[in-house]
């Protein structure tokens, strides 16, 4: 399955799939290990350690000597450079609607939070603006893709 992290400013797309114990990542291959550690092995055979730490919405990894900080990109989430409303990441649940139609929002308010894979997404504004409709209300199934709320600057 693609998908987009934001990587020193710029949006990179990654392939990332599960084989049992592993993640393949590209060519790469990345097991976590019983202590915590991440055993990447790469295309040509190649095995290296790697270290990670989540700290807000920020993936701190530490690999050959390197620390690299990435952030998944969502559908929907504020980094989403996307014009055409707020969208759903994937198919799940609406939990709860934090804005209604015509409300004025600042850029990074809450607007609804949603359930998908047994965690929870917070879709927020990505810029000041106005709501201009609410799509969903709590309770209702949506669908990857769903534009869940439109805004107008």
């Amino acid at each position: 399955m693609q998908h987009e992290f934001k990587f020193a400013g710029e949006m990179i797309e990654v392939t990332i799939a599960r084989d049992s114990e592993n993640w393949m990542l590209g060519e790469n291959r990345a097991q976590v290990l019983a202590d915590g550690r991440i055993l990447v092995t790469s295309s040509d055979g190649t095995s290296k350690f790697a270290h990670s730490a989540k700290v807000g919405d920020v993936w701190w990894i530490h690999f050959d000597g390197h620390i690299f900080c990435i952030e998944k990109s969502e559908a929907g989430s504020s980094n989403n450079d996307s014009d055409e409303g707020m969208t759903a990441p994937m198919p799940g649940k609406i939990l709860e609607v934090k804005v209604a139609d015509g409300e004025s929002v600042e850029s990074g308010q809450l607007l609804l939070i949603m359930e998908a894979m047994k965690m929870e997404h917070r879709i927020v504004a990505p810029s000041d603006g106005m709501v201009s409709k609410v799509n969903f209300s709590a309770g209702d199934q949506v669908q990857q893709g769903d534009v869940l709320v439109e805004m107008v600057d």
